[in-house]
């Protein structure tokens, strides 16, 4: 593979004696990863379950390798039913070390594709909340679709400018992620294209970029908060000089020490101007010394918990209108005990809101909550985003088939199916497709005929 010449010589001065080892890496193939989703499964009973052969990522409790030359676990039903997400190993690291709690209020500044974010949102356990943000809307649609597979509900999906985002959010979050945009020099073996990018490019392209968006998202956190910042690159104006600047104008940050892992590599202070020695508790990690590409990680506090008040929120009022009888009747089925004063109806359709929000007006959305169903002539349609937010035992009328059933393939590629074999001869209505316990998505049962209400967007071709 032909690496840029700067970049070798910056390499070699960077690695000094490991750097033949690092070079040589790039003769290796890349590894493949799947993560865990522990919000529907734990990774034991996964173990158990997974139909293809895996190996632990030994730093990531839910991280798994598998053969991405023998395997398409892509194709699989567990992944439709959002029992993991694929994800390049290293790139698991940032979202396993910030320590997010059922209740926090979490922000992943720059979270598309959902890779961070879908780990976030699952660690929540339905409490708190996820705002999950990309300044392209393109990139948002994909960041949506995968939040609402996980199952995710507590969430807002925005696409908007960090900067924006800090004057709505002031001191909000208890937990900020930021996966920077960077010059991808840690990922130029899984993908040779980064290459041609980097000489477009390169690091000081980025590290302005850096500093801005580090520096709004301080802003967005609370005191005694949680920031972690990270990058999938070599360069220390893109990581340790980008720390040292938030330092710099934010003197209440410190860096904290994070879990660590024997393949990890401490940072450079070297690499800045005032050699602030604890930079050398933020990570780095190098191809040759652990099975996964090129990250770059740091973690820090916003000084102390404060009791002082923050600017008032936006808090439920209350519903003054009764719920629609089709939605109530369609939500005696539902174990979920839903609060009915969160209930928000928009144009027909139906949104479960999260708690507590601020005053959001004029931020881009994609998404504000659940998205329950839509209200049509007097009938209520229940959407694929409910469906994957449900438990199997929190919905009435299910259909559960194996994933070795062909019928599951079938559902997926949006068939009519005939499952006279799985129901009694007079069920009827709405039911919740399963496939080994977990849901898949909604489908219309009569006389045992299943009409098919999988999501089109999302079938499998």
């Amino acid at each position: 593979m032909r690496l840029p010449e700067e970049f070798e010589e910056k390499m070699k001065e960077l690695l000094k004696e490991e750097f033949p080892e690092y070079i040589s890496c790039y003769e290796k193939p890349r590894y493949y990863g799947l993560r865990v989703n522990t919000d529907k499964i734990s990774a034991e009973e996964f173990e158990k379950i997974c139909p293809f052969p895996l190996r632990r990522i030994p730093w990531i409790q839910n991280g798994y390798y598998y053969d991405g030359k023998m395997q398409t676990p892509s194709k699989h039903p567990y992944y439709y039913a959002g029992l993991y997400y694929l994800q390049e190993p290293s790139a698991m690291t940032p979202a396993s070390r910030l320590p997010v709690e059922p209740g926090d209020k979490v922000l992943d500044v720059c979270a598309a594709p959902g890779g961070k974010a879908t780990e976030l949102g699952a660690r929540l356990k339905r409490a708190g909340l996820l705002v999950a943000n990309d300044l392209s809307s393109s990139r948002a649609k994909g960041l949506l679709k995968n939040i609402e597979v996980f199952g995710i509900g507590n969430v807002l999906v925005l696409s908007e400018e960090p900067g924006k985002l800090s004057r709505c959010f002031p001191e909000y979050f208890d937990k900020i992620l930021i996966d920077a945009p960077c010059s991808g020099e840690g990922m130029f073996r899984k993908d040779k294209r980064m290459v041609k990018a980097w000489e477009e490019h390169g690091p000081e392209f980025f590290a302005n970029i850096q500093k801005s968006i580090i520096l709004q998202a301080a802003r967005m956190l609370k005191p005694g908060g949680m920031l972690l910042y990270s990058t999938c690159t070599f360069d220390g104006r893109e990581n340790e000089q980008v720390i040292e600047h938030l330092l710099e104008e934010c003197p209440e940050f410190q860096i904290l020490p994070m879990e660590g892992y024997e393949g990890f590599d401490r940072g450079r202070p070297e690499l800045t101007k005032s050699g602030c020695p604890k930079l050398f508790d933020t990570v780095r990690i190098f191809p040759h010394r652990m099975e996964g590409e090129g990250h770059y990680l740091a973690l820090l506090r916003k000084g102390e918990k404060t009791e002082r008040p923050l600017p008032a929120r936006r808090q439920s009022g209350g519903r003054k209108e009764k719920l629609p009888e089709e939605l109530e009747s369609f939500l005696k089925d539902v174990s979920v005990s839903f609060n009915k004063d969160r209930m928000d109806i928009r144009k027909e359709r139906v949104y479960y809101m999260p708690e507590e929000l601020p005053d959001v007006c004029g931020i881009r959305f994609l998404r504000t909550g659940l998205l329950l169903g839509e209200m049509k002539k007097n009938r209520f349609e229940p959407s694929q985003a409910f469906a994957m937010y449900l438990k199997k035992d929190e919905y009435r009328k299910t259909i559960d088939m194996a994933a070795k059933d062909g019928r599951i393939l079938r559902y997926l590629k949006g068939e009519t199916l005939d499952v006279s074999d799985l129901v009694g001869e007079d069920d009827k209505g709405w039911y919740l497709v399963c496939v080994d316990s977990y849901p898949l998505g909604w489908g219309k049962l009569s006389k045992g005929t299943l009409k098919n209400k999988y999501l089109p967007g999302w079938r499998l071709c």
